[in-house]
């Protein structure tokens, strides 16, 4: 999925409910950090694991919501620089995990408008995200954003009618116009 170039003056508004902090990362989160990936659904997420992916962080671009009663995370959102050879010089949001504790909550949302705003805020023009067709939450969390299918091989205007259907969601209406030919 891309942000449209036509929305990169126009970045996605970040509220949250009562209770929750937005903030950014703190080495001292490392540990809760992998706890809220583990129940995210990421197993084998580990200390390496989010070593790695901090290397590839924009300054001031890793997000953590905050549960403010427990003190631990909630959900968490990178902003990434991460070209790739059909998006250079390309900007990744990347990561994006909720504790299924607070789900419904908007806080996906949230972290993701930060993250987003953030990649937006530095001027990334080719501002990305990868998920998988099965990601039906998220998804259409990413398409609330603002965030459109990429359709950039020949079976993803399929896959993507499909995920579409599956959500409800009017296909021709969420259409990237960045296709590139096979």
């Amino acid at each position: 999925m891309v942000w449209p170039q036509e929305r990169l003056g126009s970045p996605p508004a970040c509220s949250l409910p009562e209770g929750y902090t937005l903030r950014t990362f703190r080495p001292g989160d490392a540990a809760d950090h992998v706890r809220l990936m583990h129940a995210a659904g990421f197993a084998n997420w580990s200390q390496e694991q989010l070593a790695a992916a901090m290397d590839k962080c924009l300054p001031d671009g890793f997000y953590v919501i905050e549960h403010n009663a427990s003190g631990r995370l909630a959900a968490t959102a990178m902003a990434h620089h991460q070209p790739l050879a059909y998006l250079p010089c390309g900007g990744e949001l990347s990561w994006v995990a909720g504790d299924p504790e607070h789900k419904g909550k908007g806080l996906g949302y949230a972290v993701c408008a930060a993250a987003t705003r953030r990649l937006l805020e530095i001027g990334y023009r080719n501002i990305y995200l990868r998920t998988d067709d099965f990601r039906l939450a998220a998804i259409k969390v990413y398409l609330k954003l603002g965030y459109v299918p990429f359709l950039f091989a020949p079976d993803m205007e399929g896959r993507w009618r499909d995920v579409c259907a599956r959500l409800g969601a009017d296909f021709e209406k969420t259409r990237s116009v960045r296709v590139l030919s096979p």
